[in-house]
């Protein structure tokens, strides 16, 4: 059975047995990061958290109704499939969702980074991308070698999270603002912008929470 015939029969199944929020699980107030794949059918946003064979509605919750704003954009309106990584509340049988770190269509799952990846971001032209968390900011560029430094935690001041570091001949400069960034190529959108200066050279592209 295919994911959005699963998402119809739990459809008929949860309509027909009257299932409400108030006869399930109380919610914890607390909003976490849900990973898993999303699909529309008919007026419902249907949420599968990964490696998981539940599901749940989504609501958007969010203050601008942004979270729908963003699905719309990515296509789930037209039916398109969609991995995303909401920040909500599970409440019952609903998805309360207040904000997004990832959307990409036709995406795979990713599992939350742990200890060793805090963050994530990359970018084109040049080709770029940079993990950080565990022990090391690491750095790699399309036909450069890899540059590490010593991790340490991102300062957050306001809506801007940001990196500096340096170690023998290299100085490096991260700065992540919560802003919406699209990658037309990877045909993602994400919650931060990213800025990497590396010894002089600035490189621009999206990034976000693991």
């Amino acid at each position: 059975m295919n994911f959005r015939h699963s998402v119809a029969a739990l459809a008929a199944i949860l309509l027909a047995s009257g299932l409400h929020a108030d006869e399930a699980k109380p919610a914890d107030a607390a909003p976490k990061m849900a990973y898993g794949q999303m699909v529309k059918q008919g007026d419902k946003l249907f949420f599968s958290p990964c490696r998981d064979r539940s599901y749940a509605f989504v609501e958007d919750v969010s203050a601008d109704g942004s979270v729908l704003k963003i699905l719309n954009s990515m296509g789930v309106e037209s039916g398109k499939h969609l991995y995303v990584e909401l920040l909500g509340v599970l409440d019952g049988a609903s998805l309360k969702a207040s904000a997004v770190n990832m959307v990409r269509v036709n995406g795979r799952c990713q599992m939350p980074g742990g200890k060793e990846e805090t963050w994530r971001a990359a970018g084109n032209d040049p080709a770029w991308a940079l993990v950080a968390g565990g022990e090391y900011v690491q750095l790699r560029r399309y036909g450069n070698p890899e540059v590490a430094l010593p991790y340490k935690e991102f300062r957050t001041e306001g809506t801007v999270s940001s990196y500096d570091g340096a170690k023998d001949n290299n100085k490096l400069s991260v700065r992540f603002d919560k802003a919406l960034c699209r990658d037309t190529e990877a045909n993602a959108v994400f919650a931060w912008t990213a800025t990497v200066n590396l010894n002089g050279q600035v490189l621009k592209g999206c990034a976000w929470a693991r």
